[in-house]
C-alpha cells in the first residue's frame, strides 16, 4: 500500500513538474524579447497546456492576428492551435474564434499566412473561404492565392459555382498547371465527361491531363471511357504510354462480354505485344492473359 501511495505520489511530482515546464514555455512563446527559434519551440512544449485551457488558446490566437509577430511565429501558432484543435470538446469554445481568426488572417499581406489559413478554411468547407477563392479565379486582382491554389482547395467542397470556374480555366487557362487543377477539380461532376473525352482524345495534350482525363472519364463515364480507350489503343499515331494506361484500364475494369468478341482489338493487342515500350508490351501481355482467344 505504502509503495502505491509513493508511486502515486511520483506520478503526481512528475505532472506537476510538467505543467510547470508547460507554463514557462507558453510564457517564452508569448514573449516578443525572445528569438523566433526559441519561441517556436516553445510553443511545440506548451501544446499540452493549450489543449486543456481556453484562456491560453485565446492568447496565442491573439499572436496569430498580430501583424506586427514575426511570420514564423504566426505559423508556427497556427500550426499548434491546429494540433489542439483535434480534441473537439475542449477546443469547442474558441472554435468560434478560431475562425473567425482564420478569415481574418486569410486576407493578410504575407502569402504564406493567406495560404495556410485558406487551406484550413476550406477543409473546414468554410463559405467565407469558398467566396473569396472564386472571387479570385474570376477577377486575378481579386486573387488571395495563385489559380492552381484556388482551384485544389475549392476541391475539398466542390459545388456549381466551382464547376462553372474551373470550366472557363480549361477553355482559357491562366498557366499549364491551373488547367491541370482544374480538370482535377471537373473530375466529381457528371456533366463534365465532354470535357474529358476531348481532352483524353487530343494528342497535343500534356500526358498528365490525358490521365487525369482518362481516371474522370472511368468514375463518371465508364462506358464511354471504354469506347474512347479502345479507339486510342486501335491507334497507331498514338503515344505509347497513353495506349498502355488505357490498355491496363480495359484489361482492369473493361467489359468481359465486348473485350473477348473484339477481334480488332485482340489483334492490336496481338502486335503491340511484340513492339513499342516496355510498359506497352507488358499492357499487351496482360490484356491477352484475360481476354485473349
Amino acid at each position: 500500500m505504502a509503495r502505491k501511495t509513493q508511486q502515486a505520489l511520483k506520478s503526481k511530482s512528475k505532472k506537476g513538474l510538467a505543467a510547470v515546464a508547460a507554463r514557462q514555455a507558453l510564457s517564452i512563446a508569448m514573449d516578443k524579447k525572445w528569438s523566433i527559434a526559441k519561441r517556436i519551440a516553445a510553443l511545440a512544449q506548451a501544446t499540452p497546456l493549450l489543449a486543456r485551457s481556453e484562456k491560453h488558446l485565446e492568447s496565442l490566437l491573439g499572436v496569430l492576428r498580430d501583424e506586427r509577430e514575426p511570420v514564423a511565429v504566426r505559423l508556427a501558432a497556427l500550426q499548434t492551435i491546429q494540433a489542439t484543435s483535434f480534441d473537439i470538446s475542449s477546443f469547442a469554445g474558441v472554435r468560434g474564434d478560431y475562425l473567425l481568426t482564420l478569415r481574418k488572417i486569410a486576407q493578410d499581406e504575407n502569402q504564406d499566412i493567406r495560404q495556410r489559413a485558406l487551406g484550413a478554411l476550406a477543409r473546414e468547407k468554410d463559405g467565407f473561404a469558398q467566396k473569396k477563392l472564386l472571387e479570385g479565379l474570376q477577377d486575378p486582382q481579386k486573387a488571395l492565392v495563385s489559380p492552381e491554389k484556388a482551384l485544389q482547395l475549392l476541391s475539398y467542397d466542390p459545388h456549381a459555382g466551382a464547376y462553372d470556374v474551373a470550366r472557363s480555366i480549361v477553355d482559357k487557362p491562366p498557366n499549364p498547371t491551373a488547367k491541370r487543377e482544374a480538370l482535377r477539380l471537373l473530375a466529381a461532376d457528371p456533366s463534365a465527361a465532354p470535357i474529358f473525352e476531348k481532352t483524353l482524345l487530343d494528342k497535343n495534350e500534356l500526358r498528365e491531363n490525358r490521365q487525369i482525363s482518362a481516371a474522370a472519364l472511368h468514375g463518371i463515364a465508364p462506358d464511354k471511357f471504354q469506347d474512347l480507350s479502345r479507339q486510342i489503343v486501335l491507334d497507331s499515331k498514338d503515344f505509347d504510354d497513353i495506349k498502355a494506361s488505357t490498355l491496363t484500364a480495359l484489361s482492369q475494369f473493361g467489359d468481359p462480354t465486348k473485350l473477348t468478341a473484339d477481334s480488332s482489338l485482340q489483334d492490336t493487342a496481338d502486335q503491340l505485344k511484340n513492339k513499342g515500350s516496355s510498359k506497352l508490351r507488358s499492357s499487351a501481355v496482360q490484356f491477352l492473359s484475360k481476354y485473349g482467344r
